[in-house]
């Protein structure tokens, strides 16, 4: 099943009943909803049901070892377990202390395909961070990211400089970097001016909006009478322009 690198999975039920640690966290990520688990069966399901895990062989040993055993051994048993198996496999990487490694909250896990007890091939790795598996970037997109950031930024620099070039007939192009400044910090001032009326425009409007909530053709009694006061005066004006107009 393939899952997309920003893709994630968490199963709050199985970390509440059995935790999660250097003992679990392969069984974890063998969750049947884990979308990074491969469809295939692995090496480490047939282990499973051979009831072989680390936990497991902590507990009641592997073979002619009997338990209990430490982290660390029953680490090598089972890793040595893997190895004398082929096909699609996944790994818990060792840490340098493994003393504390129970109790990290960061796991590596390693997909790969084992040929021979000495020839595996990588397939991909995983982290298990708090519960929470993640893909590893491949380097392709690692890459692809890194030319975005790197182009970006020069397409920025370019935008900057540009507004500093000059021309002049006599000494050809040079920078003017005082000026340019200048002139970008009274652009962006000029901007803020605007920002700020246009946004003590909306502030009043809003403001008128909700003290005058009469309803729509309404008017108050000073204004019925400013409007009967201009109607009267319009009327008296027409009267005059008739008058002139009807003059020999």
């Amino acid at each position: 099943m393939s899952a997309s690198e920003t893709a994630s999975f968490t199963d709050p039920v199985f970390l509440a009943n059995y935790g999660l640690n250097r003992a679990t966290v392969l069984e974890y990520f063998q969750h049947p909803l884990n979308p990074f688990r491969t469809k295939a069966k692995s090496s480490n399901d047939l282990l499973v049901e051979q009831q072989t895990s680390i936990g497991f062989i902590m507990q009641n040993g592997i073979g002619m070892r009997p338990g209990p055993m430490s982290l660390t051994q029953a680490e090598e048993e089972f890793s040595g377990a893997l190895a004398r198996m082929t096909g699609e496999q996944y790994e818990l990487l060792t840490v340098q202390d493994p003393e504390g490694s129970i109790n990290s909250p960061l796991f590596t896990i390693r997909h790969v395909y084992r040929s021979s007890p000495t020839k595996v091939t990588a397939l991909g790795i995983y982290y298990v961070l708090e519960g929470v598996i993640y893909k590893s970037p491949s380097a392709r997109s690692l890459m692809k990211a890194s030319v975005t950031r790197t182009t970006q930024g020069l397409i920025d620099a370019c935008d900057a400089l540009k507004k500093c070039a000059r021309y002049s007939p006599t000494t050809g192009y040079y920078w003017d970097f005082e000026s340019s400044a200048k002139r970008i910090l009274e652009e962006e001032t000029e901007t803020d001016i605007f920002d700020d009326f246009q946004r003590r425009t909306k502030t009043a409007r809003t403001a008128r909006r909700v003290l005058d909530n009469r309803p729509a053709g309404e008017r108050s009694q000073d204004e019925e009478e400013g409007s009967k006061a201009k109607e009267k005066m319009n009327n008296i004006l027409l009267r005059l322009k008739a008058s002139i107009a009807t003059k020999p």
